[in-house]
C-alpha cells in the first residue's frame, strides 16, 4: 500500500480581483514602492502564482493599468451616462470624480492615471502608449454622452462634444490634484454648478 501524499494544488483565485488589489497597492504605495510582499498579500497568491500569471512585477503593472482603464464601471462616468438631465450630469460627474478622489476604499487619494501611472510615464517600457490609450478612450466615452443629448436636442447642432469632453477630463484631474493637497472635498463643490455651466456653455 503506498502511502504518498498528494501534491496539494495552488489555490484558485480570481484573476480580475487580483489585478484591482494590485492597482490599489500600486496607487498606495507607488511602483517602486510596491514590494512584491506588498503585492502577494494584497492579491491572495503566492510569489510562484503570480510569477506564472502575470509575469514580473512590470508586466503586472502593465496589466493593472489596463485593467484599470479599461473598468467599465467607473464611477465618475457612470454618474455622467445614467443622469438623464445633461446639467445634472455633468454635476454627477463631478460629484463623484471629488467623492472618488477623497474616499477611495483603498485609502489612496486621487486617480490611480494621474497619482502614480503619470509618474512612471517615460521611465519604464510601454505605460506612456497606455495612459495615452486610457485619456483617449475617457474623451471619447463622455463625447459619446454629449453626442447623445445633440441627438436629442438638447444641445445645440454645434456644440463641441469632443472640446468639451477634454475640458470635463481636465476638471476632474483638478480636483484629483486639488485632493491630493488635501483639500475639502465641500469646499470643492461649493462651485461645481459654476463649473457645470462652464462645460455646457454654448
Amino acid at each position: 500500500m503506498n502511502d504518498t501524499k498528494k501534491v496539494g494544488r495552488p489555490r484558485k483565485f480570481d484573476q480580475d480581483d487580483a489585478l484591482m488589489a494590485a492597482v490599489n497597492v500600486f496607487w498606495s504605495k507607488g511602483y517602486d514602492g510596491a514590494s512584491m510582499k506588498d503585492l502577494t498579500e494584497a492579491m491572495g497568491i503566492n510569489g510562484p502564482s503570480l510569477y506564472s500569471t502575470f509575469g514580473d512585477k512590470h508586466n503586472l503593472y502593465l496589466q493593472a493599468i489596463d485593467r484599470y482603464s479599461h473598468n467599465d464601471a467607473c464611477a465618475p462616468l457612470v454618474a455622467f451616462e445614467s443622469e438623464p438631465d445633461i446639467h445634472l450630469a455633468v454635476l454627477a460627474f463631478m460629484n463623484a470624480a471629488i467623492e472618488y478622489a477623497t474616499q477611495h476604499e483603498s485609502g489612496a487619494r486621487g486617480c490611480f492615471l494621474s497619482s502614480c501611472v503619470a509618474t512612471t510615464a517615460g521611465e519604464l517600457d510601454g505605460v506612456d502608449s497606455l495612459l495615452a490609450e486610457a485619456i483617449e478612450e475617457t474623451d471619447g466615452r463622455l463625447a459619446k454622452r454629449f453626442e447623445m443629448e445633440k441627438e436629442k436636442g438638447g444641445l445645440p447642432a454645434n456644440f463641441p462634444c469632443l472640446e468639451r469632453a477634454r475640458l470635463m477630463f481636465d476638471l476632474r484631474q483638478g480636483f484629483v490634484f486639488r485632493a491630493r493637497a488635501g483639500l475639502d472635498a465641500k469646499v470643492m463643490k461649493s462651485e461645481l454648478d459654476q463649473r457645470a455651466r462652464m462645460v455646457l456653455s454654448e
